[in-house]
């Protein structure tokens, strides 16, 4: 009897104590519970915060207008080879080739060493015209960068092509000639030949790269169209004339492009020059002979 009693009643205090360790096991998960969802709306106020904050970047970005591009912001790279002959003439700081060059946009030569494509040089006797684009297109342009202060120093004999050419009459855009025919800079001198050669795109990449660009093709829109509209080297040199007349400019001696002449008509007056002095001569042996005394 006292047995079962104890027993009872060490049964009735195991099932006392028992809800007792259940309850306290269920108020640590629920602790547990408590935290895990404290740092879960912790994280979840840090993800929306971070959510409103993309949202307000968004919407500064997007309230930020784009940056409006000049008329001439547009072209596209050259794929064939742009170089030029270096002759140090020119300040660094001011020098449109040598910042091509600093950019790995032109190829810089040595002296002696011959380029296949199209050079513009002073020394050229032909115009540049459209039908040299292949010749670009696949061995490419270069240009002789020296002072136009220093044309007689420069030692042109060490910078060979079997195409040089000149350019038409242009007017200079660059800070230090701006308004000046024909004292054109690098970069000018070569967007000109890609814009009258058919690359249009590609001289308006070249000359976006400098502040002043889009200048220069807003002095000579009108005649580079002009020049690109030909069809050969005498059709520019014809237009060139003609627009020279129209604005009654007078031409330079000492600029870069060509005379209106043509070769033809240079080797006609000549032998024409040739055939006079001969005649001439001819006549005074003539009048010399017959003003001699007669031998006794």
């Amino acid at each position: 009897m006292h047995k079962s009693r104890g027993g009872g009643r060490r049964k009735n205090n195991f099932r006392q104590q028992r809800p007792d360790r259940e309850n306290r096991h269920l108020a640590e998960k629920l602790s547990d519970l408590a935290v895990e969802s404290d740092d879960s709306s912790d994280t979840e106020q840090e993800n929306d915060e971070d959510d409103s904050g993309s949202e307000t970047c968004s919407e500064n970005e997007s309230s930020v207008e784009p940056k409006q591009k000049n008329k001439f912001d547009v072209g596209k790279p050259a794929k064939f080879p742009v170089s030029m002959w270096d002759l140090k003439h020119c300040d660094p700081k001011k020098c449109s080739g040598r910042k091509l060059a600093r950019h790995g946009l032109i190829k810089t030569l040595r002296l002696g060493q011959k380029f296949p494509g199209l050079v513009l040089t002073p020394v050229g006797t032909n115009c540049v015209s459209p039908l040299d684009r292949e010749i670009i297109k696949t061995s490419g342009i270069a240009v002789v960068d020296c002072s136009w202060a220093k044309l007689d120093e420069t030692p042109f004999h060490k910078m060979r092509s079997p195409n040089p050419r000149l350019l038409p009459f242009l007017v200079a855009a660059n800070p230090i000639n701006y308004g000046k025919p024909c004292k054109l800079s690098c970069v000018e001198a070569i967007a000109a030949t890609m814009y009258i050669t058919g690359f249009k795109k590609e001289a308006l990449w070249y000359l976006n790269k400098f502040s002043w660009g889009h200048a220069f093709v807003e002095l000579n829109e009108e005649l580079l169209d002009i020049y690109a509209g030909c069809a050969n080297s005498q059709e520019i040199l014809e237009a060139q004339k003609k627009y020279l007349e129209t604005e009654s400019i007078e031409p330079q001696e000492d600029t870069s492009y060509p005379s209106s002449k043509s070769s033809d008509e240079t080797e006609e007056s000549s032998e024409e020059y040739e055939a006079d002095r001969e005649s001439d001569e001819t006549t005074l042996g003539k009048q010399d002979k017959k003003s001699e005394p007669l031998s006794p």
